[in-house]
C-alpha cells in the first residue's frame, strides 16, 4: 500500500535524495540536507505542541509500504506570517479616463500585500516522477485536507496555496526577467534559496515601492502572470476540486497563482466521516469474509487514522457500509489500525 505519513528522522536522506529530483521554483523542498534536518524538527515540535505559532508546521512523506521507498512530500504551515511578511502581488484594476479626449483605458495593476498573513499554507508538494500514476498524486494532496479534517482545531479560518509559476524551457522565469532581476540584482535561484530558508530582510529593503503596471511589462511577463507551471498544473486542478480558488494573488517571483478558501468549505472536510474499522479477510470470490461488498463496483475511499503523531492516510477499496470501513488485514497494518479503532473516511469519485 502506498501511504502517506508523518516525516521521522530517519527519513533524512531519503528526503535530500528525493529533493534533487524537483526544478527551479520549488521554494520549500530544496536539496539542502541542514534546512530538511531542520524541517523535521520542526514538524516534530509541532506535533508534540512544542512549537511556537510562528513555527509551526507540519511535514509529510509518502512511503511505499512494500518497498519503504519515500515517493514524495507535501507539507502545512499553520500561520503563514507571524514572524516574517508573508509577502504576495494583489492584482487590482485602475481605469483611466478623459471625457475631453474620449479616451478610457482598463489596466491591471501589481500591489505589494500581506493580505493572506495569519493564513494556513499547504505546500511543498512535490511527487517523483516514477511515482506519477493514476491516483497517486491525488492522495499526496489530498492527504494534507484529511489532517486538517482530523485535527480542525490547529489550524485557522482560512487556507491558501502558492503554485509555481510559469517556467521557459531554459528553466528561466518570464517574470522575474521583467521584474524581480531589476529590483533585487540577483538571480531568482540565489532569491528563492534566501526566501526558502527565512532570510527575506532583502525583499523589504529592495522590492518595488508602487504598484507596478502589468500592461507596461513585456508580453511575455504579462502572459505568465497567474499562470500554473505545466508539472504543477495536475496540483491545481487537485486543489481546485478541493475548493480552492485563485482570487487575483500572486507569487512576487514568478507570478505563479495563490489559491484560497475557508477550511471549513473544503470537500474533506466537510464530506470526510469518522467511522470503526472492520477487518475483513477477503475470499476467493473477491468479497469479503462476512459477506460484504468491498468495492466490487470499483469505489475507493481515502482513509486516515487518527493519530496526529502516527498519522497515515491511503487509498483502500470500498466505501463506508452499516457504519463502518471494512479493510483487509494488509490495508489496516499499513495504516497501523486495529479491529474496532475509529477511521476518517472520503468516498473517491471513479474518475479520482
Amino acid at each position: 500500500m502506498i501511504v502517506v505519513r508523518a516525516v521521522k528522522t530517519d527519513d533524512l536522506d531519503a528526503l535530500v535524495s528525493l529533493a534533487h529530483e524537483t526544478g527551479p521554483g520549488l521554494t520549500t523542498f530544496k536539496p539542502d540536507r541542514d534546512a530538511l534536518a531542520s524541517r523535521i524538527a520542526r514538524a516534530q515540535r509541532t506535533m508534540q505542541g512544542h512549537a511556537a505559532p510562528h513555527e509551526a508546521g507540519y511535514f509529510f512523506v509518502m512511503e511505499d509500504t512494500a518497498t519503504r521507498d519515500v515517493a514524495g512530500v507535501c507539507g502545512i504551515e499553520v500561520q503563514v506570517g507571524l514572524e516574517q511578511p508573508f509577502y504576495n502581488y494583489r492584482v487590482s484594476t485602475v481605469v483611466h479616463a478623459s471625457q475631453e479626449l474620449g479616451v478610457w483605458t482598463k489596466m491591471s495593476l501589481l500591489n505589494i500585500s500581506h493580505d493572506l498573513t495569519g493564513y494556513a499554507e499547504v505546500c511543498s508538494l512535490f511527487l517523483s516522477p516514477r511515482y506519477r500514476a493514476h491516483g497517486v498524486g491525488g492522495l499526496l494532496s489530498r492527504s494534507r485536507f484529511m489532517f486538517m479534517a482530523q485535527f480542525r482545531e490547529h489550524f485557522p479560518e482560512r487556507l491558501c496555496a502558492e503554485l509555481r509559476g510559469h517556467f521557459d524551457a531554459d528553466g528561466t522565469s518570464p517574470f522575474w526577467r521583467a521584474v524581480g532581476s531589476h529590483f533585487y540584482q540577483i538571480d531568482f535561484n540565489a532569491a528563492d534559496y534566501l526566501s526558502a530558508h527565512g532570510r527575506k530582510s532583502f525583499l523589504a529593503e529592495l522590492m518595488p515601492r508602487y504598484p507596478v503596471y502589468a500592461d507596461l511589462l513585456p508580453d511575455e511577463a504579462q502572459a505568465v502572470i497567474g499562470r500554473t507551471h505545466r508539472d504543477t498544473a495536475p496540483a491545481r486542478k487537485m486543489l481546485e476540486a478541493e475548493g480552492l480558488r485563485y482570487q487575483n494573488h500572486v507569487d512576487i517571483f514568478d507570478a505563479g497563482p495563490v489559491l484560497e478558501c475557508h477550511i471549513n468549505d473544503l470537500r474533506t472536510v466537510r464530506e470526510s466521516v469518522l467511522v470503526p474499522v472492520v477487518i475483513s479477510a477477503p475470499s476467493e470470490s473477491g468479497e469479503a469474509s462476512d459477506g460484504s461488498d468491498r468495492g466490487g463496483d470499483g469505489t475507493r475511499s481515502l482513509v486516515s487514522n487518527t493519530s496526529m503523531a502516527g498519522f497515515r492516510v491511503g487509498v483502500a477499496p470500498g466505501k463506508v457500509a452499516d457504519g463502518a470501513m471494512h479493510l483487509s488485514a494488509d490495508d489496516a497494518a499499513a495504516l497501523e489500525v486495529n479491529e474496532g479503532d475509529l477511521v476518517r473516511v472520503l468516498a473517491l469519485s471513479k474518475k479520482h
